[in-house]
């Protein structure tokens, strides 16, 4: 009876562990995913004309990006920048260096109406180890 009663007096806790697994697995149910991988990301590009979109900052974009790839910083993104895509319904496969600041950025996108925003998973780090190009700016 000690388990019922630690339950009925810590439902609070309760609700959040419930609400915590629910976050969690929120991704797996509504069909988006936290990211793609390199390889997927290659297939939107090829076969979607996705476009790729690095939201590193500039010193970051400098010292190495993947080739092909648009640079818009995230700051610009979250100021409303113009540079976007006009077509909304296009793919966006969003990159930076670790992938962190991409899924923000890819929810943000998705927000302003970029429905396919997606980002990459493991960032531009993931891009290197699959061998995929990169290039630097002058």
């Amino acid at each position: 009876m000690h388990a019922v009663d630690f339950l009925i007096q810590n439902w609070f806790l309760v609700v959040m562990a419930a609400g915590s697994g629910l976050m969690l697995l929120w991704p797996t149910l509504s069909g988006k995913s936290a990211g793609v991988s390199p390889a997927e990301a290659v297939r939107l590009i090829n076969r979607e004309k996705a476009v790729l979109l690095d939201v590193s900052e500039p010193a970051e974009y400098a010292a190495g990006h993947a080739v092909g790839s648009r640079h818009l910083p995230m700051g610009q993104i979250e100021a409303g920048a113009k540079p976007l895509p006009t077509n909304k319904a296009l793919p966006l496969v969003v990159v930076c260096p670790s992938g962190l600041r991409a899924g923000r950025a890819a929810g943000l996108l998705r927000k302003l109406g970029f429905e396919n925003a997606v980002s990459l998973s493991g960032g531009l780090a993931a891009w290197r180890e699959a061998n995929l190009p990169i290039e630097k700016s002058a």
